[in-house]
């Protein structure tokens, strides 16, 4: 039952990114069909560098719904369960999770906080309560097994199972849902845990499609001044807008 660390891949995206958004922001704006542009585009008439650009003008002038034509699917594991229920509130998105119903937890694995792992005294008393988990979990699948639950077991000895319990998960994400999520996770308000995923994810996506995400991220970074208001402000940048353009 070790402690585990964070790692995503990129498992997939909408092939041609640039290109797609392109002509789905096109043929809001031209006569024709843009079915007919596609060749054009795939054969670099319209360099990466234009349509970048046409992207950017229209994307700062607010209008973004064209950008969900493109999607990211993500494999995620080395995350809590106090993560995922953070994750799954974003919901434009679709999710597959490792279940605690079929997969045995047995010797599970958890998420050790840093500041948690900081603490020795504290470090030793929270992996001392995960083996007790662990304990009472595999006693009370014993204990369902022999009482004729057979496979079923696991549903129920779950319950005892921590926040901290590792868990696996995909997640697809469309180009305006990851930018809405983005600006709350990458904050440095964010818990540490979705925020650590936030950087990962934003960084295999700038990788991808460097002219659409290139500006994401939390909301003070584009901004230049914090939309939070003095309480919750990190400090980073200034709260008041004026002060942001001086």
């Amino acid at each position: 039952m070790p402690a585990k660390s964070l790692d995503v891949t990129l498992l997939a995206h909408t092939p041609e990114p640039l290109s797609v958004i392109y002509a789905a922001f096109r043929q809001c704006y031209h006569a024709g069909f843009v079915g007919d542009m596609w060749p054009r585009l795939m054969a670099g008439e319209i360099s990466r560098e234009q349509q970048a650009e046409f992207v950017d003008k229209v994307v700062l002038s607010g209008h973004v719904s064209p950008v969900e034509h493109v999607s990211f699917t993500f494999a995620i594991e080395g995350v809590s369960r106090a993560l995922t229920h953070q994750l799954v509130r974003h919901r434009i998105a679709s999710y597959s999770q490792q279940s605690q119903r079929y997969v045995d937890a047995s010797n599970f694995d958890y998420i050790l906080p840093p500041a948690i792992a900081a603490i020795p005294e504290a470090k030793a008393r929270f992996e001392a309560f995960m083996g007790e988990v662990g304990s009472a979990y595999r006693d009370l699948k014993d204990m369902l097994e022999s009482a004729g639950k057979g496979a079923k077991a696991k549903e129920d000895a779950r319950f005892v199972l921590p926040q901290a319990a590792e868990t696996r998960i995909v997640a697809t994400l469309n180009c305006r849902s990851l930018f809405n999520f983005f600006e709350h996770r990458c904050c440095r308000r964010a818990q540490w845990e979705i925020r650590a995923l936030a950087d990962k994810m934003l960084t295999l996506c700038r990788y991808v499609l460097p002219e659409v995400f290139r500006t994401a991220g939390a909301k003070c970074e584009k901004l230049g001044y914090c939309p939070e208001g003095e309480k919750f402000c990190c400090g980073k940048y200034p709260t008041d807008p004026k002060a942001a353009r001086l």
